[in-house]
């Protein structure tokens, strides 16, 4: 078992550093405590780099660590900011407020779980170009496969991926409104 050195650390931090930044960004809103979050992430992986694997993937378990830390960020840091809801609609006001936090919450370590149990390959797609962005042609020369493997791997992260996460549609449909 290989253990993570100062060198793969420091080109793992450029490598990721600025894609979980922008991930962490679109939980909490706001680049700088993105950034701190990320920060604390790099920061506990160095100081558990006798333990870490680096054989086994860093980038699943380091979205992972900044998506639960966002969580935590936004759970410490709720505001309940006043919506804009239709008269006659108070219920729906304070389901909002009481649990659609939980719920998204729940949805989030779901999905994760749901990732985490893709296949390395398959996962690394799927976090190429949903978390960092990349288009299928942009992950087939990175990874230096076909755009037909990026696209049936996609296929077959989506599908279990909608095929796991049914019973929160409901959830999503409503988050989305």
């Amino acid at each position: 078992m290989d253990r993570l050195d100062k060198h793969r650390f420091e080109q793992l931090f450029r490598e990721c550093f600025p894609p979980l930044c922008q991930f962490g960004r679109k939980y909490v809103g706001d680049l700088d405590a993105a950034k701190d979050i990320v920060h604390d992430v790099f920061i506990n992986l160095w100081e558990k780099r006798e333990t870490i694997d680096i054989d086994k993937p860093l980038r699943s378990y380091l979205y992972t660590a900044v998506h639960n830390r966002c969580l935590n960020h936004l759970r410490d840091n709720r505001r309940f900011v006043p919506r804009d809801l239709p008269a006659g609609a108070p219920e729906l006001q304070e389901l909002i407020d009481s649990g659609d936090v939980l719920e998204q919450e729940e949805l989030m370590q779901h999905i994760n779980q749901v990732l985490a149990s893709l296949p390395e390959k398959c996962r690394e797609i799927f976090l190429l170009n949903r978390f960092d962005g990349l288009k299928y042609r942009e992950i087939a020369e990175k990874l230096d496969i076909s755009v037909k493997t990026v696209e049936t791997q996609m296929s077959r992260a989506l599908k279990r991926l909608r095929e796991q996460l049914v019973r929160y549609l409901s959830i999503l449909v409503f988050l989305s409104i």
